[in-house]
């Protein structure tokens, strides 16, 4: 039996979509592969494989031990992917950004959720052949789609309209999630409900917080904030949606559009370069604020268009189902265990 040691805290700090992916990876391989393989979480004892999942000092020091065997880096994130999302005074971030690069070279292996991170690890002087990429996935068991009066029960549940078109977004409330443009969507379209999930995960320290904080205390009539959702309920807001709508300006994989696919809820995104690796033709694109007005406005007024897209998310459901993403995960770690 394989022995694998997760390191983490990735799920200390609710409404994190790196949190998210660790959870369910690890529900995951307890579920798929008991015999296969004994997980320990956050363990210092021997293991043949050690996956670490965030980037603590203390599991930096780690790293020097040898009974951490092979050791795997999960990046989801990179220096510049944080730019927009906290605020770090110089030369504090300088420090920080090369520590997160030193953290990385400190691995045998590092693995990513988007392949557009290979090139750019490459420029930081990780090798390619030492990066593997494995996408995120989500579990049909918790992120299912529910017929149209059950999505009606949900919204009258939750003390919305149940005959509105709905509007939902997620993710920390942060100026890089495009928070700011599903606002000014919001105000541009006061007949449709708008919802945005999550909250200030950094607090006081969150990108553009004293903005936002206002806009959140007191929002338009047809926008709410109903702060971050219990992971285990977020299902009923995906199936309360009409459109899952992500404004973000820089991701790598993000849970949220994985689990609206699970829930066969359209999804709308930015039209970021990264996605197209990964979910192209699963998605409705829209380049901007004003696009994106246009696209909600085409939907309303065509359902076929709407239905077409819906269809869309079962498909990505499928590429991106818990069983497909199980052997591959499987073949990894017997792998690196080769190696190691």
């Amino acid at each position: 039996m394989l022995r694998i040691n997760m390191f983490s805290t990735a799920d200390k700090v609710k409404g994190q979509g790196v949190g998210s992916a660790y959870l369910e990876l690890v529900r995951m391989l307890k579920d798929h592969f008991p015999n296969d393989f004994k997980i320990t979480i956050n363990s210092y004892a021997h293991a043949d494989i050690t996956h670490y999942h965030t980037i603590n000092p203390s599991f930096y020091l780690s790293t020097f031990s040898k009974r951490r065997g092979r050791k795997i880096g999960y990046v989801h994130f990179l220096p510049e992917t944080l730019e927009g999302s906290i605020k770090i005074p110089q030369p504090f971030k300088a420090i920080f950004y090369k520590y997160v690069i030193a953290f990385y070279k400190r691995m045998d292996h590092i693995v990513v959720v988007n392949p557009s991170f290979i090139s750019k690890l490459e420029r930081y002087g990780i090798k390619r052949e030492r990066i593997t990429y494995i996408p995120n996935f989500v579990s049909k068991a918790e992120f299912y789609d529910v017929d149209d009066q059950r999505k009606r029960a949900l919204r009258t549940k939750r003390g919305y309209d149940p005959t509105r078109f709905t509007i939902l977004g997620s993710g920390q409330i942060q100026t890089r999630k495009g928070v700011l443009d599903f606002v000014k969507l919001a105000k541009q379209n006061p007949s449709i409900q708008f919802i945005w999930t999550g909250g200030f995960s950094f607090g006081k320290i969150t990108e553009g917080y004293a903005e936002l904080e206002k806009i959140v205390k007191d929002p338009p009539s047809n926008l709410s904030f109903p702060g971050i959702i219990d992971r285990t309920k977020m299902v009923e807001y995906y199936n309360m949606a009409d459109l899952f709508l992500l404004p973000s300006y820089n991701e790598l994989f993000p849970m949220s559009v994985l689990e609206a696919f699970s829930t066969n809820t359209p999804v709308m995104l930015r039209d970021l370069d990264l996605y197209k690796s990964i979910i192209n033709g699963y998605y409705l694109p829209a380049t901007d604020e004003r696009q994106m007005n246009e696209q909600v406005h085409q939907l309303l007024l065509n359902p076929d268009k709407l239905a077409e897209l819906q269809h869309q998310t079962r498909i990505a459901s499928e590429r991106y189902s818990e069983d497909h993403l199980a052997k591959v995960w499987y073949d990894f770690y017997n792998q690196q265990s080769k190696e190691g």
